[in-house]
């Protein structure tokens, strides 16, 4: 099932300047961590004059589903959405 959240998280992000990519690594959310997986999506949004990066992504075991938003402005990581991928 698919619930919003929007609630700030701590993320640990990784940058390789050969791929020129930088993704993140580490989600922490209500005391518990969560590796990052696939990433399945990355696009940016600009709202006015912030650059926000969403990512779409599942964690390793591939049993939860998470859009995180990095807002640019202040280097905030946000947890919009979260699904455990059942309908109900």
């Amino acid at each position: 099932m698919r619930e919003k959240i929007n609630e700030e998280v701590s993320v640990i992000m990784y940058y390789s300047s050969s791929k020129r990519l930088a993704v993140p690594h580490l989600i922490r959310w209500q005391n518990r961590e969560y590796l990052v997986g696939k990433i399945g999506y990355h696009h940016t949004v600009m709202e006015g004059r912030v650059l926000h990066h969403i990512y779409e992504l599942a964690d390793k075991n591939q049993a939860l589903w998470f859009r995180l938003n990095l807002d640019t402005s202040n280097l905030h990581w946000r947890l919009e959405a979260i699904s455990d991928g059942n309908a109900n």
